[in-house]
């Protein structure tokens, strides 16, 4: 057993350098993937129905930032073929593991239609169902690759299924299981691994004899946008929230009108029983949180002049200075 202590995004702080910064606004929260993709924000809205539908994804798209398409009583090739006839900047969907998802990657190649990001989106990454799905995607798909399509893929929670994952054919490793708010593993099965530790363990994995290192996409934990500059200073290149866009007004999660006459949303899980229709190997719940008033781009802006904050604190202009900073553990 490994002794070293584990922590939450909670038990650690960022400590502020000298900055030379004129105004926050200044400062650039853009990130760059793979083709010359730019983003405004480094951060992905939850692919879950309670987060994301195909209007918002739209929007996102049209706006400049990323986002994966949840893949939960959708037809996802029926939605591929609507974001190619309007030429959609991204195209961003997910996939799980089963034989029906081997139909629909199928489908989309014969009619060749473009997708930009292919994510396989199971509970537990590291199996020899993602390995085979990869080689599929890579060997029986060619075609949706030929224009630089990018897989993403996950979860898993150690260095060697990061490495493992890449090894395969994933371009991006999804890490984090159990850590979501709505998610009930680490209860149920007792698998987990806080996600401050988690991202700077699996953030560390070389992608090869160079210097480069597997990107990795943060999901799970996130309660702020605070928690967001301490993911990528442990490593994460992009950071995935749920709550916080669930919470939005024009989120997919159901308004609930509460007796103090206060607005609340129906959260919940891609394992619950409200998402999956059963209660066969339910690992999650649904929540009731605090609807916060504002608008998806509302949302998306005070995260941006957030993120501007937490970099002119770091002493740098763009969001590689939140890597330079040290950090505290909070006793």
């Amino acid at each position: 057993m490994d002794n070293m202590k584990l922590f939450k995004y909670s038990d650690v702080c960022l400590v502020p350098r000298y900055s030379d910064c004129s105004s926050r606004s200044e400062c650039d929260t853009s990130v760059s993937l793979f083709n010359g993709d730019s983003f405004k924000l480094p951060i992905i809205p939850a692919n879950m129905k309670s987060v994301i539908d195909e209007g918002l994804a739209r929007w996102l798209s049209e706006n400049h930032y990323f986002y994966i398409m949840h893949r939960f009583n959708i037809d996802i090739v029926d939605f591929v073929r609507k974001a190619n006839k309007e030429n959609w900047k991204t195209i961003s969907i997910s996939i799980g593991v089963q034989t029906e998802d081997e139909h629909i990657i199928k489908q989309i190649s014969n009619e060749n239609l473009r997708v930009d990001y292919i994510t396989i989106d199971i509970a537990h990454g590291h199996c020899r169902k993602m390995e085979k799905m990869i080689k599929f995607l890579l060997q029986q798909a060619p075609a949706c690759f030929m224009d630089g399509c990018k897989i993403i893929a996950g979860n898993v929670t150690t260095e060697l299924a990061v490495r493992d994952l890449y090894k395969w054919g994933a371009s991006i490793v999804k890490v984090g299981i159990g850590q979501g708010s709505p998610c009930t593993t680490k209860d149920k099965t007792g698998f987990t691994m806080p996600m401050f530790s988690c991202v700077q363990k699996c953030a560390g994995v070389y992608a090869g004899t160079g210097d480069d290192k597997v990107p990795i996409i943060a999901d799970g934990g996130i309660t702020s946008s605070g928690d967001i500059a301490k993911a990528i200073h442990a490593g994460a290149f992009m950071v995935m929230a749920g709550a916080l866009f669930a919470g939005c007004n024009d989120s997919p999660a159901k308004t609930i009108l509460c007796a103090d006459g206060l607005k609340r949303k129906a959260y919940f899980g891609s394992a619950s029983a409200e998402n999956k229709g059963h209660r066969n190997h339910v690992e999650g719940v649904q929540r009731e949180i605090t609807a916060s008033g504002l608008s998806y781009s509302e949302k998306l802006l005070e995260i941006e002049q957030d993120l501007q904050s937490a970099i002119s604190y770091a002493g740098g202009g763009d969001l590689s200075s939140l890597l330079e900073v040290d950090c505290e553990v909070i006793t």
